[in-house]
């Protein structure tokens, strides 16, 4: 056999730490990570985070604006923070924490005994629920912020 680069191919396994134990695992990572992409992909291209009142959208041949004419203004600024938070807090983050609920579940019933596996499951729900309370809450951290600085309008419906 030939050394290359001072390694030693061995025959019928890999090269990598592990051998086909590790290529299992980087196999099912690539696996969840195209699952997970083409569960997300639809959703973030579906996302409308700037809101369609201003701009100059439509024009006819000669450049005048028949429709949404008039320019942005700080009120559209804030208008989009509030739409990529409720993206990131309704079609991100609750899905997100939904599947690890789940996937905790799954490792308890499958443990059969196993206490590292229950334990396992046991810690992601209990992550997934913190997650959620977090999530979820921080309306009322967003709230308490703004009307601590003197904000005491509906932020959330801008």
């Amino acid at each position: 056999m030939d050394i290359i680069f001072g390694f030693e191919p061995k025959v019928g396994s890999s090269n990598l730490p592990g051998g086909t134990k590790n290529m299992k695992k980087i196999f099912l990572s690539f696996a969840l990570f195209f699952l997970l992409l083409i569960i997300f992909v639809p959703i973030l291209a579906s996302a409308t985070l700037v809101p369609q009142t201003c701009g100059y959208t439509k024009s006819d041949n000669e450049g005048n604006c028949i429709e949404n004419c008039r320019p942005c203004d700080i009120n559209d600024f804030f208008a989009m923070l509030v739409n990529i938070y409720d993206f990131i807090v309704k079609m991100i983050a609750t899905p997100l924490a939904i599947i690890a609920l789940i996937v905790g579940g799954i490792f308890m019933m499958i443990s059969a005994g196993n206490p590292a596996l229950f334990g396992k499951g046991s810690e992601i729900i209990k992550w997934a629920i913190i997650g959620l309370v977090l999530v979820w809450g921080s309306y009322l951290i967003i709230d308490f912020i703004l009307k601590t600085i003197g904000y005491y309008g509906n932020w959330s419906v801008l």
